[in-house]
């Protein structure tokens, strides 16, 4: 006889009575016949929001994604709605994007809100996330859903709420509709939608996030220029593709080029190992294109269109990927540059990153007398700041993992106007007889040369997600005295709010939201953070070193010790 945690059982039998469809109990009791293993990943826990909203492998259970977990999302945050906005007729925009499953799952959502009389905006067919934040202010909603996963493996799926100012959920917000959700049973769920109340939205949206973007990432590039840049693209079978080639057009690039292959949607991803831009393998078809084109940038996307790759000439004309931490130091550089050449920079602008992306942003930002700002990883808290902060104009933000947000008229990182914004400086700077490499080096001997490097864990399911733990608890209760032949000199533990300094033992509270991030800050510099991902199962450690000097030696130092770090940390 198979054994089964009962407390699982229990959790087990809840989804083998008449409120689940035939289909569902018949799927469980196969799985309780076949694959223990299998149930017990599936009930164990219930999925919960993490940096991005809630992600899981689709599949029967309260850790998977499928109607009813969805459905009950919905109907607590409909509960939610009420109370948050009394005698207001409530409005939600839904946007799905290629994933299995992602329309079918768009339609329940919209059935259960329009099911509880909130009108509802449902995109008639797949669109990037942005898109999704842009139309949540654009029509005046209370509230946004995006069914997505990003670049997780094809088995997830995803469901993210966005607020009625086109941002993320953040606390405390997030943590009462946990309560309210948690507070429902799955019969409670109102399944039966209302078709009157439903409206499918999609070219006039379009259009007008299209002149948002045009607005925001366009720069006065002469049409000379952009006629002289060649470009290609790939959506990686993602969503980009419905936008980012007619932003590109009406921005007056016409030298573009389409990785066909992989301009398809579709939630397979057959073309790659990972739709991740931050793989190089990810960018392989695009590179290879680029190379028959003879193309000056490459320009990858994830398949909700929030984040995107890059890949840019060196000085030998030899294709090269920037990481997510030299892309966003080149682009916050040029939107300074272009603010102040146009006089609009007076002390009350700011731009933002994440404690876990390069320090070099922070260190171009006040060289403009502009203010930097700083928060937690995930992209809700620079949207936060911006919120926050009122009396201040945001001008950009982005973090390590390839994202990256230019005005505030989307809430959220943006693919689509990032990648106009690329173009536009690589445009540019080859009119002016270099290249987005040539400026990133000059900004490297201005600001001091920096070197980021990110490690991936992966750990799958309950055993993997006690290894993460275990792991974090080991980095607390016995610290590093000593990386790379550098001694520790702080830790800050997000997890309790506390930075102590190694040298004096002083211990100081920070300002800051709860989270689990563990980063030790070093004697020469160095900066290596460990945070288990909100999203997948990984466990994720950022290295950061720097130095100054000249460009062969110093790169090649900071490349031995990033190396040194990661030996050490047995990455």
């Amino acid at each position: 006889m198979i054994y089964v945690d009962p407390k699982i059982l229990d959790r087990v039998n809840q989804w083998l009575t008449p409120v689940f469809d035939i289909e569902t109990q018949h799927t469980i009791k196969e799985m309780i016949a076949y694959d223990p293993e299998g149930l017990e990943d599936s009930f164990y826990k219930s999925l919960e929001f993490g940096t991005g909203g809630m992600r899981g492998v689709m599949g029967v259970g309260d850790n998977r994604i499928n109607k009813y977990t969805l459905g009950k999302n919905t109907q607590g945050l409909s509960n939610y709605l009420y109370k948050q906005f009394p005698n207001e007729q409530l409005k939600v925009a839904i946007a799905y994007d290629c994933r299995h499953n992602s329309k079918e799952l768009a339609k329940v959502v919209a059935d259960v809100f329009s099911a509880n009389d909130i009108e509802v905006f449902l995109y008639s067919d797949l669109r990037p996330t942005p898109e999704l934040s842009f139309s949540v202010r654009h029509l005046e909603c209370h509230c946004g859903i995006v069914l997505t996963a990003s670049h997780n493996p094809p088995e997830y799926n995803g469901y993210k709420v966005y607020w009625q100012d086109g941002g993320q959920l953040v606390p405390p917000q997030d943590g009462e509709i946990i309560a309210e959700i948690n507070g429902l049973q799955y019969a409670h769920i109102k399944f039966d939608g209302k078709a009157d109340l439903i409206h499918y939205i999609d070219q006039d949206i379009d259009k007008a996030f299209a002149a948002a973007s045009l607005e925001n990432g366009s720069f006065s590039t002469p049409q000379a220029a952009k006629d002289k840049l060649k470009i290609v693209f790939t959506s990686l079978h993602g969503t980009s593709i419905t936008m980012i080639p007619q932003v590109l057009d009406k921005a007056g690039y016409k030298n573009l080029h389409i990785v066909e292959a992989q301009a398809k949607p579709d939630g397979d991803f057959p073309t790659v190992e990972s739709p991740n831009p931050e793989e190089p393998e990810a960018l392989k078809m695009a590179m290879e294109l680029a190379e028959e084109e003879d193309a000056d940038i490459v320009i990858g996307t994830d398949p909700d269109c929030d984040r995107l790759g890059i890949a840019v000439r060196d000085e030998m004309g030899k294709l090269v990927i920037l990481n997510g931490n030299q892309a966003m130091v080149v682009m916050c550089h040029f939107l300074l540059e272009q603010w102040k050449k146009t006089g609009k920079l007076n002390g009350n602008q700011f731009l933002a990153s994440t404690i876990v992306s390069t320090p070099m942003v922070k260190v171009i930002t006040e060289s403009f007398g502009v203010k930097y700002k700083e928060g937690l990883t995930g992209f809700k808290w620079i949207a936060k700041m911006v919120k926050d902060f009122p009396e201040l104009e945001f001008i950009g933000g982005g973090e390590e993992s390839f994202g990256f947000m230019v005005g505030d008229f989307v809430r959220d990182k943006d693919a689509v106007t990032a990648t106009l914004l690329a173009c536009e400086i690589a445009a540019l700077k080859k009119q002016q007889g270099s290249s987005i490499y040539g400026y990133l080096q000059e900004l490297y001997k201005e600001y001091g040369y920096y070197l980021e490097q990110l490690v991936s864990m992966v750990k799958k399911g309950k055993k993997g997600a006690e290894e993460i733990i275990a792991m974090m608890r080991s980095l607390r209760e016995n610290p590093m005295k000593e990386i790379a032949g550098s001694k520790v000199v702080r830790i800050e533990d997000y997890e309790s709010g506390k930075a102590t300094d190694i040298l004096n033992g002083k211990v100081t509270e920070m300002d800051i939201p709860r989270s689990n991030v563990l980063i030790y800050f070093t004697e020469d510099g160095s900066k290596i953070a460990a945070r288990p991902s909100g999203t997948e199962p990984k466990i994720k450690f950022y290295m950061s070193v720097h130095g100054s000097g000249n460009n062969e030696s110093i790169m090649a130092e900071l490349h031995q010790k990033i190396e040194r770090i990661k030996t050490e940390l047995q990455l």
